[in-house]
């Protein structure tokens, strides 16, 4: 679930992007907030992702604040810390956000508290590595998702999504500290490949409860208040997720 994103798939193009132009928005796509959001149902739809991101944001900062204590050095410490900082960063904005389209962020977060909590429970990692690999491969899944929507957002929601999905550094640092540990010792990749499938498995699920639990969000993948998704979009889309998950674990060296 959202908590740390990755830079491997920033510079994709959206699907139906050409290799030189990305195709041009459309239906709600095209429109600003204050004329998209004259439709309640994609407002309410719209206040259901910005709480599930402002609580996936806070969950994420107290996150790389508790593995900060797991980590080997005092410089690793301090650069959790920073990345803790800006998704505190992050979370600041979306909150003023739903404030400013005159939702109660604490009222649009609680709906998305059981789920996350629940997921960070059930894979609460071990050891360092295990965190690093949480961080880098099961927070990105969500990350992935939440892009997949924001190509269907009012262009002033999309440009909010979009920077708050901004990789805050720990992508590299990941992927350096967790082959450094593979070189080190080659079994432990074998041991982290696992957990990154299980990662991927707990992410998935918790992503498609999280939606079928929330009718707005399920009719802004579906169709309705979002335009050009249906059922078989939706199929595609959980397939790029799982091609970029496959992407990141060769980056990390670990088999997918």
């Amino acid at each position: 679930m959202r908590f740390m994103t990755t830079p491997d798939n920033a510079a994709e193009k959206p699907a139906g992007a050409t290799a030189d132009t990305a195709p041009a928005a459309t239906g709600v796509a095209a429109q600003s907030w204050d004329t998209a959001s004259a439709e309640p149902h994609y407002r309410a739809a719209v206040v259901d992702l910005l709480g599930a991101l402002a609580y996936g944001e806070l969950a994420a900062f107290e996150r790389l604040a508790e593995d900060a204590k797991l980590a080997p050095t005092l410089s690793d410490k301090a650069e959790l810390a920073k990345m803790a900082s800006a998704e505190f960063h992050h979370f600041e904005q979306l909150r003023d956000r739903l404030s400013a389209v005159g939702a109660e962020p604490t009222e649009a977060m609680e709906p998305f508290v059981a789920a996350l909590d629940g997921f960070h429970r059930q894979t609460a990692p071990s050891d360092w590595l295990e965190g690093l690999v949480k961080a880098y491969v099961g927070d990105s899944i969500a990350s992935d998702f939440y892009r997949e929507v924001a190509a269907r957002l009012d262009s002033d929601t999309r440009g909010l999504v979009l920077g708050v999905l901004d990789d805050t550094g720990h992508a590299g640092f990941a992927i350096e500290k967790v082959r450094a540990a593979i070189d080190a010792d080659p079994r432990v990749g074998g041991r982290l490949a696992l957990w990154a499938r299980r990662l991927m498995g707990e992410a998935l699920s918790q992503s498609q409860r999280v939606v079928a639990d929330r009718d707005a969000l399920s009719t802004m993948l579906v169709g309705g208040v979002a335009d050009g998704f249906d059922l078989a979009e939706v199929g595609r889309m959980f397939s790029r997720i799982t091609e970029a998950h496959t992407k990141r674990m060769a980056a990390l060296g670990l088999a997918a």
